[in-house]
């Protein structure tokens, strides 16, 4: 097999990505202090077309070239937002009609593999702090708890990791069919 070039991957520019049809899929970031992990989380959504990405207490917003080397220019197309509060981000987006997730290890949470998002509906995905998780009163404050089912010794993924498995099983889901 030969690697394709990238003038072969069809690619859209940024101006024609602007323009482009997103999954109804709003990716909150609750407090996450890594800004490469913030860069990566708006490449994902870049990948697949996340309407928009909202950034909360101590995450950093762009420009920042700490950003921007994980998300080599993906802070520039994929929409975002800062709130200084996530509850004040989750008011906003069940005002919106979303169905909050919170991606968080909790009692009767569903498993991600067990979860259908449903044609027609808007999801908000919370992600947290790389320590600390989702703020109990954001949990709170959701609709439902998402968890990824693990085998291993630890109990966690990256936030940058389990953002990315949600947006694709999101993308699955709810892209064009």
């Amino acid at each position: 097999m030969q690697k394709k070039t990238i003038w072969e991957m069809g690619r859209v520019t940024p101006e024609e990505f602007r323009e482009t049809e997103k999954i109804p899929l709003a990716i909150v970031l609750d407090n996450v202090r890594s800004l490469n992990n913030i860069g990566s989380v708006f490449r994902t959504s870049d990948a697949f077309r996340v309407e928009r990405v909202i950034l909360c207490g101590i995450s950093a917003t762009p420009p920042s070239p700490e950003i921007h080397k994980t998300a080599l220019g993906a802070e520039d197309t994929v929409r975002w937002e800062y709130y200084a509060d996530t509850l004040d981000a989750v008011g906003a987006l069940r005002g919106e009609g979303y169905t909050i997730c919170s991606l968080e290890l909790a009692h009767d949470s569903v498993p991600l593999d067990k979860f259908r998002p449903e044609a027609g509906k808007r999801y908000a995905v919370i992600a947290g702090h790389e320590v600390n998780g989702v703020r109990q009163d954001v949990v709170d404050a959701s609709d439902l708890c998402l968890e990824i089912p693990q085998e291993g010794t630890k109990h966690s993924l990256n936030v940058a990791v389990s953002t990315a498995l949600a947006i694709w099983h999101f993308y699955l889901y709810l892209r064009d069919r």
